[in-house]
């Protein structure tokens, strides 16, 4: 079925076929604007529940599989894409770029067998473009995160050297789609959308002059926008609960912004971080702790009232995998693969233990279980132990990995890439004890 687009004379192409549609059990208590529509078995968005990277700790997902034992299922994917995996009741959501069909879509599987159930292509062509071959090499047009607020899902793109922001339904129909600002690329673009009270919130910092704007989620009209500086970066707005309010917080640009997420009204904005971030903040409900890679390496806990006050500041470099906080100390992985934990009050090492390879996934932290994935596929399970490091198992998928798993419902959902007749093949994997 064909959409057309009169307001973008855009084609937005889709394939349908069978949807599955049952949810758990409702999620009594909410976070930062999560529908009710969202149980604690789903992730829903970048970082998960709680956009911090902390999954529910009342679940039991494995903590040692390879390529036959605890796998649920394995689903092959078509063309690449780094973005997180979406879990919705019994979908398994997740964008990619087809470089050989010049598509970029979404993806739906089932939950239970990892059968796709339809695929969304949301532009043909506009891949192939003189900009888009200035990436990284470790780069894909597919670095984005779907969110969904249970009734859509919201998807963004770089696409034709303009970065667009589009719904589609649980069924991967069209709804709408709006663009965000053009785009000269640096390195890449993987900003994903932040939802909260009805609005979806998107950024595209770039040369050119960059952008955030809050867009209704039913009709993507406009509701507020703010110009960003004409700087590379590639950090995704966050929304976390900060000084007893939610704050829409932004690092990089050689900024530190705090925005009130529903009104757009700036809050604070302090000069801070680096130029280019890609780590999203985190959070002990009084400062934010910040990372970035250039110019300068740092991390930075900042006091989130508008004063200015740094608490304190280390050169550690934590430019692309995130950290998680928790029980007053930080735990994270350097992008060279160094495990380390800090004391979130003094930013005082506690302990660094080195892994093997490079990284660029995010911590996912399960009860006390930290789940860190290299750029090899290879996944070490270690405590969130302020005392020690304690590594709890190693465990290796496909010969290579940039996606951050997603841990809910007792299973873990990776996406990795495999090396077959030297040709790259992508699969989602379903991990679960058996």
């Amino acid at each position: 079925m064909i959409h057309f687009s009169p307001r973008r004379h855009r084609h937005v192409f889709f394939y349908n076929s069978l949807l599955y549609a049952s949810f758990f059990c409702m999620m009594p208590l909410l976070v930062c604007g999560q529908s009710e529509l969202i149980s604690d078995n789903d992730w829903p968005w970048w970082r998960g529940p709680q956009r911090n990277g902390i999954a529910n700790p009342n679940q039991d997902p494995p903590s040692t599989w390879d390529e036959t034992n605890n796998v649920t299922w394995k689903t092959p994917l078509p063309g690449k894409g780094h973005g997180g995996i979406t879990i919705l009741g019994q979908q398994v959501i997740l964008a990619t770029a087809d470089l050989d069909r010049d598509v970029q879509s979404v993806i739906c599987l089932d939950r239970k067998t990892g059968e796709r159930t339809w695929e969304s292509i949301i532009h043909r062509g506009g891949l192939k473009t003189k900009g888009n071959q200035k990436q990284n090499k470790k780069a894909s047009l597919a670095s984005t995160t779907v969110a969904t607020d249970g009734k859509l899902l919201f998807v963004n793109f770089l696409n034709q050297e303009s970065v667009w922001t589009t719904a589609i339904s649980l069924q991967g129909k069209f709804v709408w789609q709006e663009k965000i600002c053009d785009y000269i690329v640096h390195q890449g673009f993987g900003s994903s959308p932040s939802i909260i009270n009805g609005l979806v919130i998107v950024s595209a910092d770039n040369k050119g002059g960059g952008m955030i704007k809050a867009l209704r989620a039913d009709n993507g009209k406009l509701v507020w926008e703010k110009s960003r500086p004409r700087k590379p970066n590639y950090s995704s707005p966050i929304i976390l609960n900060v000084g007893g309010k939610d704050q829409l917080l932004m690092t990089g640009c050689d900024l530190v912004t705090s925005i009130d997420p529903t009104s757009g009204k700036l809050l604070w904005e302090i000069p801070g971080a680096t130029t280019e971030c890609v780590t999203s903040s985190v959070t002990d409900g009084k400062h934010i702790f910040t990372s970035g890679g250039y110019p300068k390496n740092h991390l930075a806990a900042v006091v989130a009232d508008g004063s200015g006050k740094i608490a304190w500041e280390n050169n550690s470099r934590h430019y692309v995998p995130s950290l998680v906080h928790s029980g007053g100390y930080l735990f994270g992985v350097m992008d060279a693969g160094i495990a380390v934990c800090y004391d979130s009050r003094t930013g005082e090492t506690q302990w660094k233990n080195r892994l093997q390879g490079d990284f660029s996934s995010s911590l996912v932290l399960v009860g006390n279980r930290c789940y860190a994935t290299n750029e090899k596929g290879e996944t070490f399970i270690f405590s969130a132990n302020p005392k020690q490091f304690s590594l709890i198992a190693k465990n290796k998928l496909g010969d290579s990995s940039l996606s951050t798993a997603t841990i809910c419902g007792s299973r873990v959902y990776m996406r990795v890439a495999h090396s077959e007749s030297d040709q790259r093949q992508e699969y989602v994997y379903c991990l679960g004890k058996q």
